[in-house]
Protein backbone atom coordinates (compact mmCIF):
# COMPACT_ATOMS: atom_id res chain seq x y z
CA UNK A 1 0.00 0.00 0.00
CA UNK A 2 1.31 3.40 -1.17
CA UNK A 3 1.32 6.10 1.89
CA UNK A 4 1.93 9.91 1.61
CA UNK A 5 3.60 11.65 4.58
CA UNK A 6 1.67 13.66 6.29
CA UNK A 7 4.11 16.99 6.61
CA UNK A 8 4.24 16.89 2.74
CA UNK A 9 0.02 17.06 2.45
CA UNK A 10 0.32 19.81 4.91
CA UNK A 11 3.12 21.36 2.74
CA UNK A 12 1.40 21.15 -0.51
CA UNK A 13 -1.76 22.59 1.52
CA UNK A 14 0.04 25.82 2.93
CA UNK A 15 1.71 26.59 -0.34
CA UNK A 16 -1.72 26.29 -1.78
CA UNK A 17 -3.10 28.63 0.73
CA UNK A 18 -0.10 30.82 0.73
CA UNK A 19 -0.85 30.99 -3.24
CA UNK A 20 -3.44 33.03 -2.35
CA UNK A 21 -2.34 35.43 -0.43
CA UNK A 22 0.19 36.12 -2.78
CA UNK A 23 -2.93 36.90 -5.24
CA UNK A 24 -4.29 38.73 -2.80
CA UNK A 25 -1.68 41.34 -2.16
CA UNK A 26 -1.10 41.55 -5.62
CA UNK A 27 -4.08 42.82 -6.55
CA UNK A 28 -3.53 45.40 -4.26
CA UNK A 29 -0.84 46.53 -6.31
CA UNK A 30 -2.89 46.03 -9.33
CA UNK A 31 -6.28 46.87 -8.77
CA UNK A 32 -5.72 50.07 -5.93
CA UNK A 33 -9.12 49.59 -4.00
CA UNK A 34 -10.97 52.60 -2.94
CA UNK A 35 -9.60 50.92 0.84
CA UNK A 36 -7.85 48.58 1.13
CA UNK A 37 -8.25 47.77 4.54
CA UNK A 38 -11.17 45.51 4.21
CA UNK A 39 -9.01 43.39 2.00
CA UNK A 40 -6.02 43.45 4.21
CA UNK A 41 -8.54 42.28 6.76
CA UNK A 42 -9.20 39.64 4.45
CA UNK A 43 -5.67 38.38 3.78
CA UNK A 44 -4.89 38.43 7.96
CA UNK A 45 -8.20 36.77 8.55
CA UNK A 46 -7.68 34.49 6.02
CA UNK A 47 -3.91 33.14 6.92
CA UNK A 48 -4.67 32.77 10.50
CA UNK A 49 -7.40 30.84 9.60
CA UNK A 50 -5.50 28.56 7.64
CA UNK A 51 -2.79 28.73 9.60
CA UNK A 52 -4.66 27.21 12.60
CA UNK A 53 -6.70 24.82 9.92
CA UNK A 54 -3.12 23.29 9.12
CA UNK A 55 -1.30 23.40 12.35
CA UNK A 56 0.12 19.54 12.88
CA UNK A 57 -1.97 17.84 15.33
CA UNK A 58 -1.99 13.96 16.81
CA UNK A 59 -5.73 14.62 16.17
CA UNK A 60 -7.59 14.28 12.65
CA UNK A 61 -10.84 15.86 13.37
CA UNK A 62 -10.99 19.16 13.50
CA UNK A 63 -11.50 20.80 16.88
CA UNK A 64 -15.51 22.67 16.88
CA UNK A 65 -13.83 26.09 18.01
CA UNK A 66 -11.53 25.96 14.80
CA UNK A 67 -14.44 24.98 12.58
CA UNK A 68 -16.67 27.66 13.79
CA UNK A 69 -13.73 30.43 13.36
CA UNK A 70 -12.86 28.89 9.84
CA UNK A 71 -17.18 29.21 8.95
CA UNK A 72 -16.98 33.14 9.78
CA UNK A 73 -14.04 33.36 8.01
CA UNK A 74 -15.57 31.91 4.97
CA UNK A 75 -18.38 34.09 5.75
CA UNK A 76 -16.39 37.47 6.20
CA UNK A 77 -14.24 37.31 3.15
CA UNK A 78 -16.24 37.39 0.71
CA UNK A 79 -18.33 40.73 1.81
CA UNK A 80 -15.01 42.14 3.07
CA UNK A 81 -13.52 42.20 -0.54
CA UNK A 82 -16.31 42.58 -2.76
CA UNK A 83 -17.70 45.38 -0.80
CA UNK A 84 -14.28 47.37 -2.74
CA UNK A 85 -15.53 45.45 -5.91
CA UNK A 86 -17.11 46.71 -8.85
CA UNK A 87 -19.41 43.59 -9.75
CA UNK A 88 -20.07 44.25 -13.73
CA UNK A 89 -16.24 44.94 -13.75
CA UNK A 90 -13.47 42.75 -15.46
CA UNK A 91 -11.85 42.33 -11.58
CA UNK A 92 -9.45 39.61 -12.53
CA UNK A 93 -7.01 38.57 -9.53
CA UNK A 94 -8.95 40.61 -6.88
CA UNK A 95 -11.30 37.89 -6.70
CA UNK A 96 -8.78 35.86 -4.93
CA UNK A 97 -11.48 35.13 -1.68
CA UNK A 98 -13.70 33.02 -3.82
CA UNK A 99 -10.86 29.99 -4.14
CA UNK A 100 -9.30 31.10 -0.56
CA UNK A 101 -12.93 30.37 0.96
CA UNK A 102 -13.18 26.86 -1.28
CA UNK A 103 -9.36 25.92 0.07
CA UNK A 104 -10.40 26.43 3.52
CA UNK A 105 -13.59 25.01 3.28
CA UNK A 106 -11.62 22.05 1.62
CA UNK A 107 -9.38 21.51 4.62
CA UNK A 108 -12.32 21.21 6.92
CA UNK A 109 -13.44 18.99 4.63
CA UNK A 110 -10.77 16.61 4.63
CA UNK A 111 -10.62 17.54 8.66
CA UNK A 112 -13.95 15.78 9.03
CA UNK A 113 -16.11 19.27 9.56
CA UNK A 114 -18.60 18.25 6.36
CA UNK A 115 -21.41 20.05 7.70
CA UNK A 116 -19.31 23.08 8.04
CA UNK A 117 -17.47 23.13 4.86
CA UNK A 118 -20.54 22.72 2.51
CA UNK A 119 -21.92 25.41 4.81
CA UNK A 120 -19.40 27.60 4.21
CA UNK A 121 -19.53 26.61 -0.24
CA UNK A 122 -23.26 27.33 0.08
CA UNK A 123 -23.09 30.86 1.53
CA UNK A 124 -19.85 31.67 -1.05
CA UNK A 125 -22.43 30.86 -3.77
CA UNK A 126 -25.22 32.97 -2.00
CA UNK A 127 -23.36 35.87 -1.65
CA UNK A 128 -22.29 35.77 -5.35
CA UNK A 129 -25.53 34.99 -6.13
CA UNK A 130 -26.39 38.06 -5.24
CA UNK A 131 -23.84 39.99 -5.83
CA UNK A 132 -22.94 39.29 -9.39
CA UNK A 133 -25.71 37.30 -10.42
CA UNK A 134 -26.01 33.52 -11.55
CA UNK A 135 -22.94 33.87 -14.37
CA UNK A 136 -20.50 34.65 -11.71
CA UNK A 137 -20.61 30.85 -10.23
CA UNK A 138 -18.73 29.88 -12.80
CA UNK A 139 -16.82 32.80 -13.91
CA UNK A 140 -15.63 33.47 -10.39
CA UNK A 141 -14.87 29.62 -9.80
CA UNK A 142 -17.40 29.21 -7.55
CA UNK A 143 -18.41 26.05 -8.85
CA UNK A 144 -14.97 24.89 -8.72
CA UNK A 145 -14.92 24.89 -4.67
CA UNK A 146 -17.73 23.31 -4.49
CA UNK A 147 -16.26 19.98 -7.01
CA UNK A 148 -13.30 20.28 -4.75
CA UNK A 149 -15.59 20.42 -1.37
CA UNK A 150 -17.27 17.18 -2.57
CA UNK A 151 -14.32 15.43 -3.60
CA UNK A 152 -12.95 16.03 -0.09
CA UNK A 153 -16.34 15.00 1.24
CA UNK A 154 -16.32 11.35 -0.63
CA UNK A 155 -12.06 10.88 0.12
CA UNK A 156 -12.63 11.52 3.98
CA UNK A 157 -15.94 9.83 4.45
CA UNK A 158 -13.96 6.98 2.15
CA UNK A 159 -11.28 6.77 4.67
CA UNK A 160 -13.25 7.01 7.47
CA UNK A 161 -15.25 3.42 6.28
CA UNK A 162 -11.42 1.76 5.40
CA UNK A 163 -10.49 2.86 8.80
CA UNK A 164 -13.56 1.46 10.49
CA UNK A 165 -12.80 -1.67 8.42
CA UNK A 166 -9.21 -1.82 9.20
CA UNK A 167 -10.62 -1.40 13.06
CA UNK A 168 -12.87 -3.92 12.65
CA UNK A 169 -10.35 -6.63 10.70
CA UNK A 170 -7.75 -6.03 13.12
CA UNK A 171 -10.46 -7.23 15.83
CA UNK A 172 -11.43 -9.86 14.04
CA UNK A 173 -7.27 -10.93 13.69
CA UNK A 174 -7.47 -10.74 17.53
CA UNK A 175 -10.08 -12.97 18.59
CA UNK A 176 -9.35 -15.40 15.54
CA UNK A 177 -5.77 -15.56 17.17
CA UNK A 178 -6.96 -16.04 20.51
CA UNK A 179 -9.61 -18.98 19.28
CA UNK A 180 -6.36 -20.76 17.98
CA UNK A 181 -4.35 -20.02 21.06
CA UNK A 182 -7.09 -21.61 23.21
CA UNK A 183 -7.58 -23.91 20.49
CA UNK A 184 -3.93 -25.33 20.49
CA UNK A 185 -4.13 -25.13 24.52
CA UNK A 186 -7.00 -27.57 24.36
CA UNK A 187 -5.15 -29.75 22.45
CA UNK A 188 -2.08 -29.63 23.78
CA UNK A 189 -3.33 -30.21 27.31
CA UNK A 190 -5.96 -33.37 25.73
CA UNK A 191 -2.27 -35.17 24.08
CA UNK A 192 -0.80 -33.96 27.56
CA UNK A 193 -3.72 -36.06 29.89
CA UNK A 194 -3.56 -38.85 27.19
CA UNK A 195 0.11 -39.71 27.27
CA UNK A 196 -0.60 -39.60 30.92
CA UNK A 197 -3.42 -41.78 30.94
CA UNK A 198 -1.70 -43.61 28.70
CA UNK A 199 1.24 -44.28 31.03
CA UNK A 200 -0.89 -44.72 33.86
CA UNK A 201 -3.30 -47.84 32.11
CA UNK A 202 -1.07 -49.62 29.65
CA UNK A 203 0.81 -51.77 32.51
CA UNK A 204 -2.36 -52.63 33.62
CA UNK A 205 -4.32 -52.94 30.88
CA UNK A 206 -1.26 -55.44 29.20
CA UNK A 207 -1.42 -57.46 32.50
CA UNK A 208 -4.99 -58.06 32.52
CA UNK A 209 -4.45 -58.83 28.45
CA UNK A 210 -1.69 -61.40 29.68
CA UNK A 211 -3.82 -63.10 32.55
CA UNK A 212 -7.57 -62.91 31.96
CA UNK A 213 -8.33 -63.16 35.36
CA UNK A 214 -7.37 -60.52 38.29
CA UNK A 215 -6.64 -61.20 41.99
CA UNK A 216 -9.08 -59.24 44.43
CA UNK A 217 -5.96 -57.07 45.45
CA UNK A 218 -4.95 -56.09 41.32
CA UNK A 219 -9.32 -55.67 41.07
CA UNK A 220 -8.77 -52.82 43.61
CA UNK A 221 -5.08 -51.77 41.77
CA UNK A 222 -7.43 -51.05 39.11
CA UNK A 223 -10.32 -49.07 40.95
CA UNK A 224 -7.52 -46.91 42.02
CA UNK A 225 -6.36 -46.74 38.78
CA UNK A 226 -9.64 -45.41 37.44
CA UNK A 227 -9.81 -42.77 40.23
CA UNK A 228 -5.96 -41.82 39.34
CA UNK A 229 -7.50 -41.25 35.47
CA UNK A 230 -10.72 -39.45 36.53
CA UNK A 231 -8.08 -36.96 38.65
CA UNK A 232 -6.01 -35.85 35.86
CA UNK A 233 -9.56 -35.46 33.52
CA UNK A 234 -11.02 -33.24 37.10
CA UNK A 235 -8.22 -31.99 39.09
CA UNK A 236 -6.14 -30.37 36.24
CA UNK A 237 -4.27 -27.98 38.31
CA UNK A 238 -4.44 -29.33 41.55
CA UNK A 239 -2.25 -32.33 40.70
CA UNK A 240 1.72 -32.32 41.21
CA UNK A 241 3.79 -35.43 42.04
CA UNK A 242 2.98 -34.38 45.86
CA UNK A 243 -0.52 -33.81 45.46
CA UNK A 244 -0.58 -38.07 43.57
CA UNK A 245 1.27 -39.45 46.10
CA UNK A 246 -1.06 -38.35 49.30
CA UNK A 247 -3.80 -39.24 46.88
CA UNK A 248 -2.93 -42.62 46.21
CA UNK A 249 -1.74 -43.27 50.01
CA UNK A 250 -5.41 -42.37 51.18
CA UNK A 251 -6.76 -44.68 48.61
CA UNK A 252 -4.65 -47.30 49.55
CA UNK A 253 -6.00 -47.19 52.84
CA UNK A 254 -9.24 -47.31 52.16
CA UNK A 255 -10.70 -43.79 51.45
CA UNK A 256 -12.64 -42.12 48.64
CA UNK A 257 -11.13 -38.88 47.27
CA UNK A 258 -12.44 -36.63 44.50
CA UNK A 259 -11.09 -34.04 42.86
CA UNK A 260 -12.78 -31.08 41.27
CA UNK A 261 -10.58 -28.32 39.82
CA UNK A 262 -12.78 -25.78 38.09
CA UNK A 263 -10.41 -23.26 37.33
CA UNK A 264 -10.42 -21.63 40.62
CA UNK A 265 -6.15 -21.34 40.67
CA UNK A 266 -6.07 -21.12 36.51
CA UNK A 267 -4.22 -17.36 36.89
CA UNK A 268 -2.01 -17.73 40.08
CA UNK A 269 1.76 -17.85 39.04
CA UNK A 270 3.54 -20.66 39.57
CA UNK A 271 4.90 -19.87 42.77
CA UNK A 272 1.29 -19.22 45.10
CA UNK A 273 0.25 -22.57 42.92
CA UNK A 274 2.92 -24.73 44.86
CA UNK A 275 2.37 -22.96 47.69
CA UNK A 276 -1.69 -23.96 47.59
CA UNK A 277 -0.38 -27.50 46.54
CA UNK A 278 2.05 -28.17 48.93
CA UNK A 279 -0.29 -27.03 51.93
CA UNK A 280 -3.31 -29.49 49.72
CA UNK A 281 -0.32 -32.56 50.05
CA UNK A 282 0.34 -31.56 53.87
CA UNK A 283 -3.17 -31.81 54.70
CA UNK A 284 -4.51 -35.23 52.86
CA UNK A 285 -1.12 -36.84 53.83
CA UNK A 286 -2.17 -35.58 57.92
CA UNK A 287 -5.86 -36.48 57.95
CA UNK A 288 -7.69 -39.85 58.59
CA UNK A 289 -11.03 -39.33 57.05
CA UNK A 290 -12.69 -41.83 55.00
CA UNK A 291 -13.80 -39.41 52.19
CA UNK A 292 -12.22 -36.42 50.97
CA UNK A 293 -13.67 -33.64 48.88
CA UNK A 294 -10.46 -31.28 47.66
CA UNK A 295 -12.37 -28.65 45.34
CA UNK A 296 -11.14 -24.92 43.53
CA UNK A 297 -12.55 -21.96 45.02
CA UNK A 298 -14.48 -19.32 42.83
CA UNK A 299 -12.17 -16.76 41.22
CA UNK A 300 -12.02 -13.44 42.89
CA UNK A 301 -12.52 -15.33 46.40
CA UNK A 302 -9.55 -15.07 48.92
CA UNK A 303 -9.77 -18.72 49.25
CA UNK A 304 -8.01 -20.78 46.90
CA UNK A 305 -8.53 -24.71 47.40
CA UNK A 306 -11.03 -25.94 49.94
CA UNK A 307 -10.50 -29.41 51.53
CA UNK A 308 -13.35 -31.43 53.53
CA UNK A 309 -13.28 -34.31 55.11
CA UNK A 310 -15.67 -36.92 56.39
CA UNK A 311 -16.03 -39.96 58.88
CA UNK A 312 -18.85 -42.32 59.96
CA UNK A 313 -21.68 -43.20 58.70
CA UNK A 314 -20.23 -44.31 55.43
CA UNK A 315 -18.56 -40.81 55.00
CA UNK A 316 -22.26 -40.06 52.91
CA UNK A 317 -21.92 -36.32 52.44
CA UNK A 318 -25.70 -36.10 53.05
CA UNK A 319 -25.62 -38.18 55.99
CA UNK A 320 -26.51 -36.01 58.94
CA UNK A 321 -24.49 -38.49 61.07
CA UNK A 322 -21.61 -37.88 58.92
CA UNK A 323 -18.58 -36.18 60.95
CA UNK A 324 -16.46 -33.47 59.29
CA UNK A 325 -12.95 -34.88 60.26
CA UNK A 326 -11.14 -31.94 58.21
CA UNK A 327 -12.03 -28.16 57.02
CA UNK A 328 -9.08 -27.14 55.07
CA UNK A 329 -9.64 -23.41 53.43
CA UNK A 330 -6.32 -22.81 51.64
CA UNK A 331 -6.03 -18.92 51.09
CA UNK A 332 -5.00 -17.62 47.73
CA UNK A 333 -2.13 -15.27 49.32
CA UNK A 334 0.92 -16.23 51.27
CA UNK A 335 0.44 -14.93 54.82
CA UNK A 336 -3.14 -14.91 54.75
CA UNK A 337 -5.50 -16.99 57.50
CA UNK A 338 -6.38 -20.72 56.19
CA UNK A 339 -9.31 -21.96 58.94
CA UNK A 340 -9.05 -25.50 59.84
CA UNK A 341 -10.62 -27.81 62.18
Amino acid sequence: MISVPRWLLLALAAMFSGYHVVLGVSSLATRAPASPWPVVVALVLYSVATVLSLWPTRRARMPDWLAALDLAVGIVLPVLVTSQLDPDAENGYATWYVAAVGTLMTIAAARRQLVVAWVGVLVLALQTLLWAGPLALGTLGVVGSIVWVAIAHMLSSALAGAARATRRYAQAEREAAAWQAAQDAHLFEGRMRLAQTQRLASPMLRRIAERRLLTDAERAECRRLEAAIRDEIRGRMLLTPAVRAAVRAARERGATVTLLDEGGIDDLDEVERDRILSRLAEALESTAAERIVVRTAAEGSAVAVTVVGLSGADADLDSDEAEVALWLEIPRAAGAFAEER
